[in-house]
This record gives C-alpha cells, structure tokens and sequence, in this order.
C-alpha cells in the first residue's frame, strides 16, 4: 500500500476514523510531518488540532535512528536497541538535553501566547505519518495518557510491524492502515514526501487557532 502524499494518508485514516466524527476529538499531531494530515484529520473529523511535542534521541553518528524519545517533561523512553548501537548513558543524557532545548523553542515558536490544549477527559487522536521504530509515538502517548484523556487513540497510515506490536499497548485504540514486512523507511511509502518545515507548521496552527477564536466570539 502507498499513499499519494500525506493528505491522502489523512483522508483514509479519516474513513477509518469515521466512528469518532462529529464527537470532538482532540487531535494532536507529531510536528513536523503529521501537522499538515492532522489538520486534514481534525476538519475531516469535526475535531479541534493542537501539537503534541516529543523528540527522537538520536543514534551516536547515524541521526536517522531513533534510540528513544523525550517529551517536554523530560520523560524518556529508551529502545532495546540503543546500547546495541553505542548509545551510553552519559551520551543518552546529553541528547535528552540537546532534544529537550530543541523542544522548548519549539513550543515557543507554534503556539506562542497561548497553552496548548488540555486533552483531559476528551477523545484524543495522535497522529504520525508513520512509524519506523516508533519511538517518538511512545513518548507521544505517555505524554498525552500522563494528561487524562478519556480515550487515546494512536493513528498512523504505515508502521513496521514489530513497531506496531510494540506501540499499540500504549494507546486504547491503534489505527494503522498498512504494516508491510518491508519496512525501510517511511517515506518509501508516499509517492510525493517532502519535508514539512516549521513556517507551514506554524501557519496551520494559527490558522487553527483563529478559527477557535472565531467560533468562540460567534
């Protein structure tokens, strides 16, 4: 299974989502590449969009690999596989640090002025374009569960297998269209995947906050 770019992977998450349309899900995307679907999701859906910020750690000389991830508390989850590739405990620390600076101008750059939203007691939906190791989706879930969301959702359009088995636990729903036993990359699963950067990222929260504002004063 492919998918054109990541708005066609949100509209067919979206149809496999229906069941929560029209209830006011939450939907909190992985920034950068899932804020574009997870606005496509949010209108689809009838929900409202925010971030959920997390940061992969970082393999020692191969920055593609996840060894784990950290979210804006400092609570990091660490993959089996991180001591395999050299990643100690002195280096671990160090990258938490490097990935939590990272996280603050982060969250001071897309919601500037505002909290984000509180997904206590709401159907929260989290959103990727998809999983590798799936680091960053398990620092994502225990982020939002710490929060008391009333259900979690995990959706994702594509997902190594052994990465779905592994995430799925952390979420009371996992919704994932395809885990093909090729997995390399998830980009090998979009025909057109290019990099989101943070000026869209920001523009598709501002444009969602000014639509709450709106519906706010009507």
């Amino acid at each position: 299974m492919d998918f054109a770019d990541r708005i066609d992977a949100a509209r067919q998450l979206a149809a496999a989502l229906g069941g929560y349309r029209g209830s006011n899900p939450l939907v909190l995307a992985i920034p950068r590449g899932a804020v574009p679907m997870g606005a496509e999701l949010a209108r689809r859906l009838g929900g409202d969009l925010d971030v959920v910020l997390v940061r992969k750690l970082r393999a020692p000389g191969n920055p593609e690999l996840a060894v784990g991830a950290v979210d804006e508390t400092g609570w990091t989850y660490v993959a089996d596989h991180a001591r395999e590739v050299g990643a100690t405990e002195a280096y671990l620390e160090s990258e938490r640090d490097e990935q939590r600076r990272l996280l603050a101008q982060r969250r001071m750059r897309y919601t500037p002025g505002r909290d984000s939203r509180d997904p206590a007691g709401r159907t929260v939906i989290v959103v990727d374009d998809g999983l590798a190791t799936g680091a960053t989706m398990i620092a994502a879930l225990h982020s939002v569960r710490a929060r008391g969301p009333a259900r979690l959702v995990c959706a994702v359009p594509v997902a190594a297998p052994e990465s779905a088995a592994r995430v799925s636990s952390y979420a009371d729903e996992f919704v994932c269209l395809a885990q093909p036993p090729q997995f390399h990359a998830v980009g090998q699963f979009y025909r057109d995947f290019p990099q989101v950067d943070d000026r869209e990222v920001e523009e598709i929260l501002e444009a969602a906050a000014h639509r709450d504002r709106q519906r706010e004063g009507a």
